[in-house]
């Protein structure tokens, strides 16, 4: 098993960055996929991107161009880093880990994007 513990969420402007993190509690995470989602108040939890232990990255069309995500296997910390933030960026972010015993979520961070 692993615990997962996102950071960064914060209020921004739109046009704005942000920078997410998630701190993964297992002592070697280069044997999970990770991944961010989004859940916005009253919808669904929406895919955002993956990458996976060998760097390869994929994105959900309504971010590319604008997000980037990235892990560090040794601080074992994935991160999310957002520009050009828009109003319907606004959600709570949870980070997911995924290997052949499940999936693994934390406990979300709340992103608002507003003036």
């Amino acid at each position: 098993q692993v615990q997962l513990v996102e950071s960064g969420g914060d209020l921004v402007h739109p046009g704005g960055s942000l920078r997410l993190s998630c701190a993964a509690s297992s002592r070697d995470m280069t044997s999970y996929a990770m991944g961010w989602y989004r859940q916005a108040p009253g919808k669904q939890r929406w895919w955002v991107a993956t990458i996976f232990s060998g760097g390869q990255t994929n994105y959900a069309d309504s971010v590319k161009g604008r997000f980037t995500i990235s892990r560090d296997n040794g601080k074992n910390v994935m991160y999310l880093q957002m520009k050009l933030l828009k109003p319907e960026d606004t959600a709570v972010y949870y980070c997911k880990a995924s290997d052949r015993t499940g999936d693994y979520w934390g406990q979300g961070t709340q992103v608002t994007v507003s003036t």
